[in-house]
């Protein structure tokens, strides 16, 4: 077998050994015979031609862990949710929206459901230089002009070489990329390998629904408020407050997309007393009011 191949499959092992408490929240579930069949085959293609476009377009429920690519990625997420580990972030990529991956970033990568399509273009990165948003990991609600060029290329597979037609029309998707990628969705959730707050997030994440405060946390695992904040700035770079308000609208985000929950019954269901409080965060992180996000996507 190539070795390429063995190395790929001992990184799965060790990567489900060390899943972060984090991707708890993600239900994760590997279907390792597809990733047998197409990522181990498509993975190490990618690079092979530096100034092609690979395409490759996917429809199987994956857990593909830590790689990267020597071209920047373009993936659409067509259905369900897709979740994106990148550094000490995680990024939450709803349906109709689309993510972009710069050269060279290592990341993990979880398609969340069955039915989710997603639609990658990895391109050459000569011109990159030419914006910065192509320098930069973003996720961006898709137009209808970009979702019909990207689905253009559905019957495509594999490298797209200069000189063909096809490639011409991949280029101009790559260019406009930093015109209508206005509207960046600022969901990044921390999360850290800290042996002392891998229970306490563990907690929160199971008890989403609950009153939660510094006080009633430190409490519970026998800290002061003073330690646990601490503990949250050095371990997550972020506030207890600002970490529970991003954990609730992820799992917002999840049960609106994979459940038929009202959007007063998901307020409720991740820890808002009030629709009205839960409708105002929810729109100051992602710009959409709950009823238009669940309407839309």
């Amino acid at each position: 077998m190539d070795p390429k191949v063995l190395l790929f499959l001992f990184e799965i092992a060790f990567v489900l050994s060390k899943i972060p408490i984090a991707f708890c929240i993600f239900d994760i579930t590997l279907g390792i015979n597809h990733i047998l069949m197409s990522l181990i085959a498509s993975l190490p293609e990618i690079d092979n031609l530096s100034s092609s476009v690979f395409v490759m377009h996917e429809r199987f429920e994956k857990f593909i862990p830590h790689h990267s690519h020597a071209k920047g990625q373009l993936s659409y997420v067509e259905g369900g949710l897709a979740y994106l580990q990148i550094n000490d972030r995680h990024y939450v990529i709803p349906a109709r929206h689309y993510f972009w991956v710069p050269q060279g970033l290592t990341h993990i990568l979880k398609i969340g459901h069955s039915g989710t399509v997603l639609r990658s273009l990895f391109f050459y990165t000569h011109d990159d230089g030419k914006h910065p948003f192509y320098s930069e990991v973003g996720i961006y609600p898709i137009n209808d002009l970009l979702m019909e060029m990207i689905k253009y290329s559905e019957s495509w597979d594999g490298h797209i070489l200069p000189g063909e037609s096809r490639y011409l029309f991949l280029s101009v998707i790559k260019n406009i990329l930093p015109e209508i990628s206005a509207k960046r969705l600022p969901i990044a959730l921390p999360f850290t390998e800290n042996e002392r707050m891998k229970p306490i997030l563990e907690w929160i994440q199971n008890n989403i629904a609950d009153t939660h405060s510094l006080h009633s946390i430190g409490t519970q695992f026998g800290l002061s408020e003073r330690t646990l904040s601490r503990l949250f700035q050095s371990t997550l770079n972020t506030s207890f407050l600002q970490y529970l308000k991003l954990l609730r609208m992820v799992k917002a985000i999840e049960l609106m997309l994979q459940t038929n929950l009202s959007v007063s019954e998901i307020g409720y269901a991740v820890g808002y007393g009030s629709l009205p409080a839960f409708s105002n965060t929810f729109y100051q992180l992602t710009n959409f009011r709950p009823s238009d996000f669940k309407k839309n996507f």
